[in-house]
């Protein structure tokens, strides 16, 4: 007999070439659509543009004006109460309705009319109430005088038109909200709400003590898409007050839009983006951070 024959282990296909293929779509549009505009803005922020001659590098005169635009300053503390109120009173709804879903019904109807509001595109939604809480020729103001209550300006008084502007958008996100995190309970196992059943707890220390702990994943990404989005109301504001009354709903993407394309000055609208984009940044990680939001106590 001869030596013993050494079978070489047989190669494995090196599939890299193959991967990068089919990401280069996506890498392309994603430089293409986000990195160069994101490159752009940060240049422009750095620049006196105004969209009518070529750009002349000012350092960072920009934000050293923006820091004593009391404009800006307004814009920020407008946004923030809007934040507050749509992010508070949108996620209290969501989680009820998400829990009536869970525990009581489970209608595939229902899912469906709730996500009606969020399907409709948002400048109809803006048209929509608009009209019908017009203080002359609204529906609701037509309900509040039958009732024999006056006429309120939703969207002229500088009290109301803020928290009207959020009671819209939470009319049509709360829907949506809910199924997220509707979605999120039925990961929890049934024999968990079983148990504690037997030994007695009632729906509200069920929810308390086993819903919302095995939740807080799926709630961290919606409280943080919910920051972010509220940050970004624009069109609903756009069609409806136009940053008014006295400036009481000019949050700062309408401040954005003001200074680019009324005032023509892209430089300066630039450097409020990139500040709004940083600021988004720190709130994140830090809502992150303090949700615990990449463990899951399922595991």
């Amino acid at each position: 007999m001869g030596a013993n024959r050494v079978v070489a282990a047989p190669r494995r296909r090196d599939d890299r070439a193959v991967a990068w293929l089919f990401l280069a779509p996506v890498l392309v549009g994603f430089v293409v659509f986000y990195v160069y505009p994101t490159g752009l803005g940060i240049y422009y922020s750095l620049t006196d543009y105004g969209m009518l001659a070529a750009p002349n590098l000012v350092g960072v005169e920009n934000y050293r004006e923006l820091v004593e635009d009391d404009k800006f300053w307004n814009a920020l503390k407008v946004t923030g109460y809007y934040v507050v109120l749509n992010i508070a009173v949108q996620t209290v709804l969501a989680l009820g309705l998400a829990v009536l879903m869970h525990r009581l019904t489970q209608s595939v109807a229902v899912r469906a009319m709730l996500l009606v509001p969020w399907l409709v595109p948002n400048v109809t939604v803006g048209l929509l109430w608009m009209w019908m809480l017009d203080a002359n020729l609204g529906f609701v103001n037509h309900v509040l005088g039958a009732l024999g209550l006056g006429a309120t300006g939703f969207l002229t008084s500088p009290a109301w038109a803020m928290p009207t502007i959020a009671g819209i958008n939470t009319w049509a996100y709360t829907g949506y909200t809910a199924l997220l995190l509707y979605a999120g309970m039925l990961q929890v196992p049934r024999y968990l709400y079983e148990s504690a059943s037997l030994d007695g707890a009632g729906e509200w220390r069920m929810f308390t003590r086993i819903t919302l702990p095995l939740l807080r994943p799926v709630l961290a990404l919606v409280l943080v898409v919910s920051l972010i989005g509220s940050f970004q109301i624009f069109d609903t504001i756009a069609v409806t007050t136009k940053g008014g009354p006295v400036g009481a709903t000019r949050v700062i993407y309408f401040y954005i839009y003001e200074q680019a394309f009324a005032n023509f000055r892209m430089g300066y609208a630039s450097a409020i983006a990139v500040v709004l984009a940083v600021l988004l940044g720190v709130l994140t990680a830090v809502q992150m951070r303090l949700l615990r939001a990449s463990r899951s106590d399922l595991a």
